[in-house]
């Protein structure tokens, strides 16, 4: 049996009452329990769903990185586990949280979005100049009419909506109707190996089953603090795409913990969430892009230093991260040739003579599973110091 992990002890005073010194929690203390929460400090034997859920879904803008979130936290992750679980609609990708593109499961897709529609309904401000004079609610209609008979490409559904509307803007009537209906991309859009273009129909429609009513957040706090907390307030505001949850935190306050960062900021806890202690060792992990640690806070010194703030990012291009020691300190990139997959690390300090070869072994664990290569070669870029350039 695997040792329990030792936790930052929590205050004695009853979770019902807010202490008058409530303790302080470190930058690497936050960035131990969240990597613990996010099964990034050990690998969990979970199974892919059951992972999906727990995260409470996997940013998926680009269809390989739900596959590469799930092998950085699961033992024995077999990229096809995930594919099976869309084939057979138990997890969809549809635009969510934060107005993003999630991996979710589908129960949770039939309670995250209608959770947070009202905030995509407020996006269609953002449109109204290429929307004069079109009907939102004959748009929804129409939209649901045209996915329903079948899925439908976004060209295809575009070209549909223009002979409605023939002097609307083309990309604001499908923004629109992404915004107004809970559209999913059909596989095998989004499948292991296999390509597709975006194909979309109503969430409903594809599950075969209907979405409950918006249901109150309480018990999306408690989700979010379960895998990204300790956190504040703007925290999950930030992570959800929500405001005006002060209140919501407030009706919790009895049945949660609070803490303060280095910074002052108050943090919320579940009372029994693990918390381990600063110093628990923390293996190194290669994030795709977009990886849901790297933009589950508002605040991410947890994970990422001040200092590299913004360097996974070159213009328009988003490189993969690797945590060393728990934190964002290198970027990765693959570029298969022939037989061999090359993987390039870019640390962006220097890591040491054991921090290398423990990131050459983890690479090349990864390699094997996520690459069909039948040979691997690691290599160390130059020491990248953006501070002078």
């Amino acid at each position: 049996m695997a040792a329990k992990t030792p936790r930052t002890p929590a205050p004695r005073t009853p979770a019902h009452r807010t202490p008058a010194h409530p303790v302080v929690l470190s930058d690497r203390a936050l960035n131990r329990a969240t990597l613990d929460r996010q099964l990034l400090l050990r690998r969990s034997a979970m199974p892919a769903k059951d992972a999906v859920a727990h995260l409470v879904g996997l940013q998926a803008q680009n269809t390989k990185p739900p596959y590469f979130q799930l092998y950085a936290r699961l033992a024995d992750f077999d990229p096809e586990e995930l594919s099976a679980l869309m084939e057979s609609r138990e997890v969809v990708r549809i635009v969510s949280l934060r107005s993003t593109l999630h991996t979710h499961t589908a129960d949770d897709a039939l309670t995250l979005r209608p959770l947070v529609q009202p905030a995509r309904e407020r996006e269609l401000k953002n449109f109204r100049r290429g929307l004069d004079g079109v009907d939102l609610d004959r748009l929804a209609a129409v939209t649901v009419e045209l996915v329903e008979e079948r899925p439908r490409p976004v060209k295809e559904l575009r070209e549909e909506l223009l002979t409605r509307w023939p002097d609307a803007d083309p990309l604001a009537l499908t923004a629109a109707a992404r915004c107004l209906l809970p559209l999913v991309q059909v596989t095998p859009r989004g499948l292991w190996g296999r390509g597709g273009q975006v194909a979309l129909t109503t969430l409903e429609h594809w599950l075969g089953r209907p979405a409950g009513p918006a249901p109150a957040p309480d018990a999306t706090v408690l989700r979010y603090l379960a895998a990204f907390g300790p956190a504040s307030v703007k925290d999950f505001q930030a992570w959800a795409g929500l405001t005006r949850t002060k209140e919501v935190f407030e009706r919790l306050r009895p049945r949660l913990l609070t803490f303060r960062d280095e910074r002052g900021v108050e943090l919320f806890d579940l009372p029994d969430a693990p918390r381990p202690d600063p110093d628990t060792p923390a293996p190194p992990r290669f994030l795709p892009e977009f990886d849901n640690v790297l933009l589950g806070h508002a605040d991410r010194t947890r994970v990422v230093p001040q200092a590299n703030k913004g360097r996974n990012w070159v213009g328009n291009q988003s490189f993969g991260t690797v945590l060393i020691d728990g934190f964002f300190e290198a970027v990765w990139r693959v570029e298969p040739t022939g037989g061999t997959a090359t993987l390039t690390v870019q640390p962006l300090r220097r890591p040491s003579r054991a921090e290398r070869a423990e990131i050459t072994e983890e690479a090349a664990r990864m390699l094997a599973v996520m690459t069909d290569a039948t040979a691997y070669d690691v290599r160390f870029g130059t020491f990248l110091d953006f501070g002078d350039g």
